[in-house]
């Protein structure tokens, strides 16, 4: 199928873009990379009258750090966060886990901001963004507000983002003592299981866990109870934490062909434990 036909416009500026969705009445769209968004529009599922294209908005992209923390723009491709020498060096989680996005031309042309306001259930970022307890700015023609990554995912494909609102960027603070593992699907890298963990780690031991999973429930959400386990083990206490309240604690777990309720249950504990332990090797 093809999409219905829609005008078109190219943002120069984030106001700019604003101004574009008030005045389409309810039937405009940011685009950026398009790789959510095109698809729906092909199965007809979405019907956008107007296509906002924000990718070349130059206040939207890029990395940087600003006053002890990490800021990336929500236009930033996947491909510039993969291979971004500041996160490899002071946030390597972050880095790691866009270079598991996909292949090569999804990561080139797919955003960050992208992917975290389509809020796929298999999507990487989200989990990560979970676990580093991350700020997502956000913008309308009334004004701003940041609203944490654990409030923003809140249902399968829903997210806390009002009509008219743009993501601007995500802020965070530079951790080390984290990774990301992920059991991926083989022909879209997407996660069946997917484990974000970040650690305080002191004296060879776990001071402050966040543990955040994608691919298993309808959202990117955080692990607590395995959290708490967390709190006081060393790198031998690790496995048993992770068995033991790692898929556990989930009250509904997703089932499709990929993978059954059953598995995914037992893999949340087995990456968990991988990530867990990745993030003290690094500590």
């Amino acid at each position: 199928m093809i999409p219905i036909p829609f005008d078109y416009h190219r943002a120069s500026s984030v106001d700019d873009a604003l101004k574009a969705m008030a005045a389409s009445g309810g039937s405009g769209k940011f685009v950026a990379g398009g790789h959510s968004l095109v698809p729906l529009m092909k199965l007809r599922l979405s019907e956008p009258g107007l296509l906002i294209d924000i990718a070349r908005i130059p206040d939207l992209a890029g990395i940087r750090e600003k006053g002890g923390q990490i800021e990336i723009g929500a236009a930033t491709v996947h491909h510039a966060v993969a291979t971004s020498k500041l996160l490899q060096e002071k946030c390597p989680i972050v880095s790691d886990a866009a270079a598991t996005i996909g292949d090569t031309q999804v990561r080139n042309r797919g955003t960050l901001g992208g992917s975290l306001a389509h809020a796929d259930p298999s999507a990487d970022m989200p989990a990560v963004m979970v676990a580093l307890d991350a700020e997502i700015q956000l913008k309308s023609v009334k004004g701003e507000r940041t609203v944490k990554a654990a409030s923003f995912f809140q249902d399968l494909f829903t997210v806390d983002l009002q009509p008219g609102e743009i993501i601007t960027a995500v802020r965070f603070a530079p951790v080390k003592s984290a990774a990301y593992e992920k059991l991926y699907q083989k022909a879209s890298h997407y996660a069946i299981v997917g484990v974000a963990a970040v650690l305080g780690v002191a004296g060879g031991k776990i001071e402050s866990a966040r543990i955040g999973l994608t691919g298993a429930t309808t959202h990117a959400i955080r692990l607590s109870k395995l959290e708490r386990e967390l709190v006081g083990a060393s790198k031998e206490g690790v496995a048993k934490a992770a068995a033991g309240a790692g898929g556990a604690e989930l009250q509904s777990v997703n089932s499709d062909l990929h993978a059954s309720e059953d598995y995914r249950r037992a893999m949340v504990g087995v990456f968990a434990k991988r990530a867990i332990l990745a993030a003290l090797a690094r500590a």
